[in-house]
């Protein structure tokens, strides 16, 4: 992972893999011709292609002429899979190559090479009737990091021995005070901290007086930090007992933590659309146009956006349509036929809309955000919105970029809009 990834797009690839997982799996093939293949960081791409070459051998033995052939074939794909690498990239080496049988019992080739997103240290090799990806699940352990601050100091006692004038005393007791929160502060930024990022998905700030308060709401403490403050707890001990203490009372919350930061960045969107400030947009065409501007900073769409983008070459004319289409509207064919001349449109490209921009999103400059709809802010992002908008850099006035997309050179007559 380079130090530039943010957890946003580590969510991008945990979404990216969770796919592929369930393909994967529901993939079944005939006879033995399902080859996974797994290399971990640091192994030589010599000693899997020998290995390859000795299971070559041995297959081109096997009894069955259609099953030595699947087989002989998906090695040779693996073979050539591998040939694109000149050595093991930095965090291994994920292969699947065969032939799966199609709902409607076609044969067709599946080869699939990538490089993971977080090291796998997992050796296998395995020629089956299915994929195995059980290697691929453990990628998907939460290893987020967090932080916790256990705030617990002696000041002197509130009333002083003779001689000492009570101003004198609070004032000391006020200094110790400030002193003992500006090292916190400090010593939180060293810890949490890596190249100006914080290096934590969350933190929790713990202590038996207010101190844990004061903190969270000092100019000192490091606003990047701040913006990590899962929990406040309050905790009767200092040191080693209170750390356990804080842990135990922030267990359900470290728990929650992607769901607080889903309901957090809707109630942003929705904040936004309360206040009218124009920096929001909603729906496919809408958000895709605000891609294509540049203008949205953060793209939110939910896990299971049932739209498919479909790209469609008219021959006549040369041109492109891109058109994304519900289940429902994929059921009238006539998207599917230039609408003036009613020539049928060939089918370029289909894939889900959400596939293609958890490939596509850093292109426009955008993060991504994938949701879930099981809080109440998730849900509602779905159902009112279509499960797809964005948070804009700046004002964006849809309803006048609609207007200048007619030919303003074309007659038109008001009483037909």
């Amino acid at each position: 992972m380079s130090g530039e990834e943010t957890s946003a797009d580590r969510n991008v690839e945990i979404w990216k893999i969770k796919k592929l997982i369930k393909s994967l799996e529901l993939a079944r093939g005939n006879g033995t011709s399902m080859i996974s293949l797994i290399i971990p960081p640091k192994d030589q791409i010599s000693r899997v292609s020998k290995m390859l070459a000795d299971e070559f051998g041995t297959a081109s033995n096997i009894k069955s002429r259609v099953n030595r052939l699947s087989v002989l074939g998906a090695i040779t794909s693996v073979q050539h899979r591998l040939k694109l690498y000149t050595k093991v990239p930095p965090n291994g080496l994920v292969i699947y190559c065969g032939t799966i049988v199609t709902d409607e019992g076609k044969e067709k080739k599946v080869n699939i090479d990538f490089e993971p997103f977080k090291p796998i240290n997992t050796s296998l090799y395995l020629c089956d009737n299915k994929f195995h990806t059980e290697a691929l699940t453990a990628l998907l352990a939460d290893d987020n990091k967090f932080g916790f601050i256990v705030m617990d100091v002696d000041l002197p006692k509130k009333h002083g021995r003779g001689g000492q004038s009570a101003l004198r005393f609070a004032r000391l007791r006020m200094e110790k005070r400030h002193n003992y929160v500006r090292k916190v502060a400090e010593v939180a930024t060293q810890l949490f901290i890596t190249n100006d990022k914080p290096n934590i998905a969350g933190l929790i700030l713990a202590g038996s007086a207010d101190f844990k308060t004061e903190l969270s709401q000092s100019d000192m403490f490091d606003p990047r930090l701040q913006a990590k403050v899962i929990k406040l707890v309050d905790v009767s001990y200092g040191g080693e007992n209170g750390f356990n203490q804080a842990i135990e009372l922030a267990a359900e919350s470290l728990q929650n933590v992607k769901f607080i930061q889903e309901k957090k960045l809707i109630g942003r969107y929705f904040d936004e659309i309360s206040q009218d400030t124009g920096k929001y947009c909603f729906g496919v065409e809408d958000t895709l146009r605000g891609l294509e501007l540049g203008a949205v900073e953060t793209l939110i769409c939910w896990e299971n956006l049932d739209i498919q983008r479909y790209v469609l070459k008219n021959h006549t004319s040369g041109s492109e349509n891109i058109l994304h289409l519900t289940p429902e509207q994929e059921k009238d064919k006539s998207h599917f036929t230039d609408k003036e001349t009613g020539v049928e449109l060939e089918l370029v490209e289909c894939q889900p809309l959400l596939e293609w921009l958890a490939n596509n999103y850093k292109n426009f400059g955008a993060t991504l955000e994938i949701i879930t709809d099981k809080s109440q802010e998730g849900s509602q992002f779905v159902r009112g919105f279509g499960g797809i908008g964005g948070l804009l850099r700046y004002k964006v006035d849809f309803q006048s970029l609609q207007l200048d997309e007619f030919d303003i050179g074309d007659e038109f007559d008001l009483d037909d809009y």
